[in-house]
């Protein structure tokens, strides 16, 4: 429970001033409503959120999305932007699921096209995509080839048969970014990551179909190939045991730093090195090394997933038009250009649990939808719905270019597992014209709606404050998890 409270300073916008004798560099800035705000004050995340304002090298403020909640030192659903010269990396400020991000495809398939056959598409795709803890992918990887794919990242994916260059474009950084070194990667890593690669894995990551219940923008959705009643399929997983490794073996380097680089914080989970140091590249390369993973790990579950709509539906993936729409990565922390303080820096902007949001005609959003803006993809829980957004210029001046990632978790997993059965969710679920699969009786109950804050809440004050605004809602009718 946080003894700090925050004052509003506007709609939806709550601020701690910066407190020099609580260690506080810059201040805290949250978005959220009333309600999203009382959930908050119920756990650490504001607390979190202050520590995180103490880090060297902090500029601006440190920010809380609507979806914020308690997490490992910094809160899920954080921002936080160092300078590049003299500010820190932090493990613990990108995550333990590195890359943990959500693609969208699309199809030109309806929901009656669908219905008929949706127990059938589910079990398929259940069947053909791994998933649940420490699931094994259907690729085995020499440590030769897993040092490719964490380079060349979605590349390795589409040369080795996984879908085509259309997909690399529709990614954020086109699916690869430049500098990963698996040099910088443990043996131990190596080994949890070589036989997971194309795997769901378990806990909030899913594959739901879904079909677009309503457009708010419809040019957005027009350029996006998204129509109302279309069925779409939302995949959000990340880097698996490769990326959990990594953030613990760097928590543990940055940790025995502390010392060497007289940095104090209130938090040793805050852990964090300077970003030029030594550690810092060593840590940047490796974690891109789990960014390239996570993305060529999507792009397979991608393939598979566009092989099971041609078995069911007994067309071509051309013939039903699935492309990819967008791939959009949180748990990420990258070197970009900001404003701050009225100049533009280099800052490393940590996005833990929340999504790169950019307004139009920033280079780094591909060509297809450069002069529009960078979609956004907001996946619900598996009960309520998911929403595409598009990134607006609020988030540069509000949020350093980011916005919410999920509809954020409200309660804990041993509570969801003490409060539901796995009956009482499924027939929730079925009751909604939803039908699961899953490979355990945990995967569902941990996950069941009730556990999450509302998605629409979430959304509407990423739309309201400008950062991301609203272009369509998809409703699930089919899930598949670990």
């Amino acid at each position: 429970m946080s003894s700090i409270t925050p004052k509003k300073i506007g709609n939806m916008q709550y601020r701690i001033e910066a407190d020099s004798s609580k260690g506080m560099k810059v201040p805290v800035t949250i978005y959220a409503d009333e309600s999203l705000m009382q959930k908050m004050m119920t756990d650490r995340t504001i607390l979190q959120a202050t520590n995180v304002s103490t880090i060297p090298g902090i500029l601006g403020h440190a920010v809380v999305l609507p979806d914020g909640h308690e997490g490992y030192g910094f809160p899920v659903g954080g921002v936080a932007a160092m300078d590049a010269e003299e500010g820190m990396i932090s493990p613990g400020g990108v995550g333990y699921d590195i890359n943990c991000g959500v693609r969208l495809l699309r199809t030109n398939l309806t929901e009656k096209d669908v219905r008929p056959k949706l127990k059938e598409i589910v079990t398929d795709l259940f069947n053909s995509i791994p998933s649940g803890v420490g699931s094994k992918g259907a690729v085995k990887l020499n440590y030769s080839e897993l040092d490719e794919v964490l380079v060349r990242g979605v590349n390795w994916a589409i040369e080795h048969g996984y879908g085509t260059t259309n997909d690399a474009d529709v990614c954020e950084e086109n699916g690869q970014i430049r500098n990963a070194d698996p040099n910088k990667v443990s043996d131990t890593a190596r080994k949890r990551g070589a036989p997971q690669l194309g795997s769901l894995g378990s806990g909030n990551h899913f594959l739901e179909v879904q079909k677009v219940e309503k457009i708010y923008d419809e040019e957005a959705a027009k350029r996006m190939g998204i129509q109302e009643g279309n069925v779409t399929v939302l995949i959000h997983c990340g880097s698996r045991g490769f990326g959990h490794q990594i953030c613990s073996d760097y928590l543990r380097v940055s940790e025995q730093a502390l010392q060497k680089y007289d940095i104090h914080l209130p938090d040793r989970e805050l852990a964090c090195v300077p970003n030029s140091s030594e550690e810092g590249e060593s840590y940047r390369k490796a974690m891109f090394a789990a960014l390239n993973f996570a993305w060529s790990n999507r792009q397979m579950i991608t393939h598979w997933t566009r092989k099971s709509f041609e078995r069911v539906f007994k067309q071509s993936e051309s013939d039903l038009d699935m492309g990819l729409v967008y791939d959009v990565a949180h748990n990420i922390a990258k070197v970009e250009k900001h404003k701050v303080d009225g100049r533009e820096r280099s800052v490393v902007v940590h996005r833990k649990g929340a999504t790169r949001a950019f307004p139009a005609n920033r280079e780094e959003i591909p060509l297809k939808y450069r002069d529009l803006g960078q979609p956004v993809l907001i996946p619900g829980s598996m009960g309520t719905g998911s929403w595409i957004l598009l990134g607006k210029p609020n988030s540069m001046s509000l949020s350093f270019g980011s916005t919410a990632h999920g509809a954020g978790r409200m309660m804990s997993r041993s509570k969801a597992r003490r409060d539901f059965t796995e009956d009482q969710v499924k027939k929730s679920l079925s009751d909604k014209g939803i039908f699961i699969k899953s490979l355990t009786r945990d995967g569902v109950v941990e996950e069941t709606p009730e556990a999450y804050k509302d998605v629409d809440a979430v959304v509407n004050v990423s739309h309201e404050l400008g950062i991301a605004t609203k272009v369509a809602k998809l409703i699930p009718i089919g899930v598949i998890k670990g």
